[in-house]
């Protein structure tokens, strides 16, 4: 019985507040914005609390609306204590059964902006209800505005930091070039995104943002026109970075600068040559000029000439050539598909044969090791069939008045 008398109660009160929702409603003409103004979340809560008030008659009107500021206030240090040491406190025991670890930074890095929006919204929804003068309305709904945008840009920020920071991790895990550059590229997104903030901000307390819009546009060509070789050098910058044609340790050949890379900033990227000086070369030069990098071989190719002595008969050429064929091949760190073994030509002292074959690994010591082997079994394979390398000479032919004549007498 006492379940009907209070549904009895509480029916006509649901009614006309969902009647004066309704209305409310009705009365937003079609062409208005979409977005809740500030007025109309004043008016709701209004509404709400005389809801709240038909249950409770006998209390002061002007005494009601401070317990419901109180009610208000209450609230929200409740949902954010439930926020905080709940809802999170179990996110963050999930995000640790994962296996990525951006959830184990997201997760913290949006549990303050969430807390402080709810303290936001029950801090100005219970001062609202208060019902005081127009103008002090009219000051808390900017102030409430400008406490929600500002919050919500905090928790942009700090989602966005968070997932930048996951990105520089892998980047160092992986040893990639563009980890030098995050900290830069936070702080550029950092102040993009305060600027974008500032501007929806000013625009949603009715500011006019076009001049200031074109007055950045009119500064940003300014500067852009001052400082274009540093612009030009960032470019170049991000074009390493994103390219990748090198990391710091490699040895690389840019122009005519042949050493290893020991630094890749902002401005320049710094070489240390093999006479051990240090050249500092401009990005942007670094972006235009053709880059090899001698640390990425997939192996090493060798070409030498072998001289021969004239006296060296056919088929002893066709043996040695032979020999040197199945020497190299037989070699296990040389690819036998690249092996060149060939009688290359007449040379003015010597007969030429051309040795050509690449290495399986792109290590210069090892392909240093593997040529002073294979030099000394060619030596002796060339010493074995009795043949021996020629230098250069000069055969002097005289005429034989000339030799009489220069030939001692007794």
């Amino acid at each position: 019985m006492k379940r009907l008398i209070f549904l009895s109660t509480l029916l006509p009160g649901v009614a006309a507040f969902a009647a004066d929702a309704a209305d409310a409603a009705a009365a937003t003409p079609s062409a208005a914005p979409a977005r809740v103004q500030p007025r109309e979340v004043t008016d709701l809560l209004e509404r709400f609390v005389s809801w709240l008030h038909h249950f409770f008659p006998a209390i002061d009107d002007g005494l009601f609306h401070w317990i419901a500021c109180g009610v208000l206030f209450i609230a929200a240090i409740l949902l954010r204590h439930l926020i905080t040491n709940v809802i999170f406190f179990y996110l963050k025991k999930l995000a640790e059964k994962t296996e990525t670890t951006l959830d184990d930074k997201l997760f913290p890095a949006l549990e303050s902006p969430a807390a402080t929006l709810v303290m936001v919204l029950g801090i100005f929804g219970s001062l609202t209800v208060l019902q005081l003068s127009e103008q002090v309305d009219r000051l808390i709904n900017n102030g409430a505005l400008i406490a929600v945008l500002s919050v919500l840009l905090w928790g942009v920020i700090r989602a966005g930091g968070a997932v930048l920071d996951h990105l520089e991790e892998m980047a160092h895990q992986r040893k990639m070039t563009v980890a030098t550059f995050m900290p830069l590229i936070k702080k550029t997104l950092f102040v993009m995104t305060v600027i974008i903030g500032i501007i929806i901000i000013a625009d949603s307390l009715g500011a006019k943002v076009g001049a200031l819009l074109t007055s950045l546009g009119i500064g940003g060509l300014a500067f852009a026109l001052a400082a274009q070789d540093t612009i030009a050098n960032l470019f170049g910058s991000f074009v390493v970075v994103m390219d990748q044609p090198f990391k710091v340790g490699d040895v690389v050949k840019i122009g005519s600068s042949t050493g290893t890379v020991e630094d890749i900033g902002l401005r320049s990227t710094k070489i240390r040559l093999f006479d051990r000086s240090l050249v500092v070369l401009p990005n942007k030069a670094v972006a235009a000029e053709s880059i090899v990098n001698l640390s990425r071989f997939t192996g090493r190719r060798t070409e030498q000439t072998l001289g021969l002595t004239y006296d060296t008969r056919p088929e002893q050429m066709e043996a040695i050539l032979a020999d040197l064929r199945q020497l190299i091949s037989g070699d296990p760190e040389v690819d036998p598909a690249s092996v060149v073994v060939f009688f290359s030509g007449f040379s003015a002292s010597s007969l030429d044969i051309q040795v050509i074959y690449t290495t399986f690994s792109p290590d210069i010591l090892a392909s240093l090791r593997l040529k002073e082997r294979l030099n000394l079994a060619i030596m002796r394979a060339v010493n074995a069939r009795g043949l021996s390398f020629a230098f250069p000479t000069q055969t002097v032919h005289l005429p034989e008045q000339l030799v009489e004549r220069l030939r001692p007498r007794a």
